[in-house]
């Protein structure tokens, strides 16, 4: 206590944002994550044209129409391959950062945006929907890589209390990525017969900035200093990252946490559903990200058009409904920037999903009863509106920046592997069944939506835990203990963050011995001479210089 009293609690240095950290924020979100949203909602507009292309297509070879059906069966392939696609893409995440870098991973994906972007530029041309079909595939790839890479290099550069800010960033930037394609998908615009290509090949434009900008800035020093073991480097990144030139306190931090991965090794996703003291984090990361995409978000997304029509607006008006929605989506995205490192995660979280579900009970009786009470169409565009507005609060942006927090650095790229694929895999489903969802349920399709957001509200109010203004030590701490495991864990993911915290196995005493000083072998602070104390003060981090050397981790 003496020694705790002598040190006094340390004034803990803030992150702030420096040139460098909104750069390479704003590079890798332009270039990545706006183009999943552009290619969400690129299709939404042009689909009587392009539905015309297809049918002109067919009868040139064939000389017959499409069927309804078989037209039906390849416009859902058109919609629906883009989010297989990033199942797939998710798949690809874990062997490529670990392998290439986070930062090398984004510039490999701009392959996957440039093909298939020119590929759908000539698709008139060349006389063929196949290749709009394929490259909507290759281009989801795209998306699900960038949907998992971007928030893992994010939040893997931010620090902790500007984290949650910049990890909301990816998803606002998703969000202008779709007002952007619905603003160009205007009639007089991009959104005609002869736009509509142009449309689609539009997005491999920020694929090409992002190819020439990014080289420029650094790779994870998480990355660069616990996966390639080069120190010199990953402090040459924090000190242009953070703005000052004393970053040891956070080359310490990632120490801590590469003590662990040495005796647990790289999870992968086999190991990652097993490894009993990581299993609440897998199961809040599967039902978050199933609530984000079984809520229902994305049914709104792709058939916007369909539900105001629905909803009785008239034809010419739709585009410019489905645009101040996209707006409002936009805005509420920005807000929940500001809100996440105050308000926190898990409120966010509780308000979107209650919200989205209140919508969707009350859209669902506005649609019933909009044929016999005339002013229900109008209260089903305001359910719409108040959803997206719940949605990109919460559940749309948060999930991305809780798989980053909840997970080490040895599990989050399989992590991730795990919430992308089955973010993607929901995605798809919903993509591929909502229109007939639609035709068989009708009007009752939103209580099923309902339904979903209820049970995630209540998963998330007993289960998630707050994790705003934590450093990744701390939050590992407080799942451990969800897991039945205390700060005395025989867990080696928490062993090893402190040699003095638990008893060290026999068979490793003799090992264990030789490498803590003679001073510290009886576990007593209050023995040691002054300057050993001070040395030992040096390698703690400085959130726990304040507490118990036994319990700090």
């Amino acid at each position: 206590m003496a020694l705790q009293d002598e040190m006094g609690e340390p004034d803990e240095r803030k992150g702030k944002l420096t040139a460098t950290l909104v750069l390479v924020t704003l590079v890798s979100t332009i270039g990545s994550s706006f183009q999943y949203g552009y290619n969400v909602a690129s299709v939404n507009s042009p689909t009587p044209f392009m539905q015309t292309f297809y049918n002109e297509t067919y009868v040139n070879r064939y000389n017959t129409y499409l069927s309804e059906s078989l037209l039906s069966v390849l416009w859902s392939l058109t919609v629906s391959l883009y989010p297989l696609g990033g199942f797939f893409g998710s798949l690809m995440v874990g062997p490529l950062v670990n392998k290439i870098g986070r930062k090398g991973t984004l510039l490999l994906n701009n392959i996957f945006s440039i093909v298939p972007a020119i590929l759908m530029g000539v698709s008139v041309v060349a006389k063929t929907f196949e290749i709009i079909i394929v490259s909507r595939f290759i281009i989801g790839i795209c998306a699900g890589l960038s949907s998992t890479v971007v928030p893992m290099y994010l939040g893997e550069m931010s620090p902790k209390n500007l984290r949650g800010a910049l990890g909301v960033m990816p998803q606002l930037l998703i969000t202008i990525g779709i007002l952007m394609a619905q603003i160009f998908g205007f009639r007089f615009i991009l959104g005609n017969a002869e736009g509509w290509p142009i449309l689609l090949a539009l997005t491999g434009i920020p694929a090409v900035m992002e190819l020439v900008c990014l080289p420029f800035f650094p790779e994870s020093p998480r990355y660069t200093l616990l996966h390639k073991a080069e120190e010199d480097k990953a402090r040459r990144a924090l000190q242009r990252l953070r703005g000052w030139e004393d970053v040891d306190g956070e080359i310490k931090e990632m120490y801590l946490e590469d003590q662990s991965e040495k005796a647990e090794g790289r999870l992968s996703i086999k190991n990652l559903c097993t490894f009993r003291p990581i299993r609440w984090q897998l199961i809040t990361i599967v039902v978050l990200n199933m609530g984000q995409q079984l809520s229902g978000i994305n049914a709104v997304y792709y058939y916007a058009d369909s539900i105001y029509a629905t909803a009785g607006v008239s034809e010419d008006a739709i585009q410019y409904v489905t645009v101040g929605t996209g707006s409002v989506n936009v805005l509420m995205t920005v807000a929940a920037i500001f809100i996440v490192d105050s308000w926190g995660r898990r409120a966010l979280l509780l308000v979107g999903f209650g919200t989205c579900c209140v919508s969707c009970v009350v859209l669902t009786i506005a649609l019933i009863y909009q044929s016999t009470v005339s002013w229900m169409p109008y209260l089903s565009i305001v359910c719409v509106i108040v959803y997206v507005i719940g949605h990109a609060s919460g559940p749309s942006p948060i999930p991305y920046v809780i798989t980053t927090e909840i997970f080490r650095q040895s599990s989050r790229p399989a992590a991730f592997m795990v919430a992308g694929s089955v973010q993607w895999l929901c995605n798809f489903v919903v993509g591929l069944i909502f229109v007939f969802l639609m035709n068989g349920l009708g009007s009752y399709s939103f209580i099923i939506f309902a339904a979903i957001c209820l049970a995630t509200f209540i998963f998330i109010y007993i289960f998630v835990p707050e994790t705003k203004g934590k450093s990744f030590l701390e939050i590992s701490q407080i799942m451990a203990k969800k897991n039945g495991l205390d700060e005395r864990t025989e867990s080696k993911e928490l062993q090893d963050l402190d040699p003095l915290s638990y008893e060290v196995p026999s068979e490793k005493k003799d090992k264990f011995h030789d490498e803590i000083p003679l001073e510290c072998k009886d576990n007593s602070m209050e023995e040691l001479p002054w300057e050993k104390k001070d040395n030992f003060s040096s390698e703690v981090p400085l959130e726990k210089k304040g507490q118990s050397i036994v319990t700090a981790f």
